[in-house]
């Protein structure tokens, strides 16, 4: 299945997946989950890498879902939580579990740089759009005119500092989470009194003598 990479998928799954993040996230998410799924499309396209645009979209739509009150739970990363939300929905509308677990691996590792670019087309090209829109990885890689009609349907006003609160908000109730993860730099940034987590001293304090 092909998509042209600056037009979502308009199967029923797509639409339904739309309705529901948009019901459920802020404009601000909205807005860069849709831009995620373009560029990530557009670095497809640039890259050769040909992923199944339904999941790619899929994918995109649900990244930063468990950033929101509705589906914290258990005090897991975030990235899981949207994960195993997406999985849910896909498993409901009789998705093979193949399929299933490449846009679960493709929330799930989004915030893991280094991996999933080795990964299936769908975890690699999440992945790429993520860094495109927050980081602005391979910034000039992509077409000045294709990276303005992205913005155009879903601007980005003070996106950066807006950004940065909403992983702030969403992971300071469980900050335990953000040990070994960029999301400790979000929190250090942004919530007084926050301490991370020192893997050296975990090792050395450990109940091993030696």
């Amino acid at each position: 299945m092909t998509a042209h990479p600056l037009r979502a998928p308009d199967s029923r799954i797509a639409k339904e997946a739309t309705e529901l993040v948009r019901d459920s996230l802020s404009e601000l998410l909205y807005d860069h989950s849709r831009r995620v799924y373009f560029f990530g499309s557009l670095q497809g396209r640039r890259l050769g890498i040909e992923a199944d645009p339904e999941l790619l979209y899929v994918a995109a739509m649900f990244h930063d879902l468990g950033l929101t009150e509705p589906f914290h739970a258990g005090g897991r990363r975030f990235e899981v939580d949207g994960a195993d939300e997406a999985r849910r929905f896909l498993r409901a509308h009789g998705v093979p579990e193949d399929a299933v677990r490449r846009v679960w691996t493709a929330i799930a590792l989004h915030t893991t740089p280094g991996i999933p670019e080795h990964m299936e087309p769908e975890v690699a090209l999440v992945t790429a759009g993520v860094e495109y829109d927050v980081l602005g990885i391979g910034y000039h890689e992509l077409a000045e005119e294709d990276r303005a009609a992205v913005v155009a349907l879903h601007p980005r006003p003070r996106f950066k500092e807006r950004i940065l609160r909403a992983f702030a908000d969403g992971v300071a109730p469980k900050p335990g989470t953000a040990f070994g993860n960029i999301k400790a730099d979000v929190l250090a940034h942004h919530v007084p009194g926050f301490q991370r987590e020192d893997f050296v001293r975990l090792v050395l304090d450990s109940p091993w003598a030696e």
